[in-house]
């Protein structure tokens, strides 16, 4: 079966960088699902759970937002802020949602919509993570 990189990167550290049959990725328009050989494209990325799929198994991370850059022969994940799925806690959850509703609560007019459809995407995330 054929493979592609994958590197994920965010501003704290490197999270991976290995081969992969298969990323979803939680694009800002929709969730996609990048495979060697696929489309150059760019894509920006919504508060969710990303997957890869390789000899390794399968591995998830939560993002809270980024870029994708993908080309035939990789993916590379430009993450605000991921981490692996098992270290999503309670107490990073709150934090997250708190500081979230903050930001919507401040929002005005145009930005109120971003910031409502971002709370909304990470609030969903973070309780599909944690079973809230």
């Amino acid at each position: 079966m054929a493979t592609m990189q994958f590197d994920l990167v965010s501003p704290e550290r490197r999270l991976a960088s290995f081969e992969v049959n298969e990323v979803q990725i939680p694009g800002a328009d929709g969730d996609l699902t990048a495979m060697p050989d696929h489309s150059p494209m760019i894509t920006t990325l919504r508060p969710g759970v990303l997957k890869v799929s390789g000899a390794e198994g399968e591995k998830s991370y939560f993002v809270t937002g980024g870029f994708a850059d993908i080309t035939g022969p990789s993916a590379t994940i430009l993450a605000e802020r991921a981490m692996p799925i098992e270290e999503v806690t309670a107490e990073l959850v709150e934090e997250l949602i708190s500081a979230s509703q903050a930001r919507r609560s401040a929002a005005k007019d145009g930005a109120a919509d971003v910031a409502a459809k971002y709370h909304a995407d990470l609030t969903a995330t973070l309780d599909a993570i944690v079973g809230r």
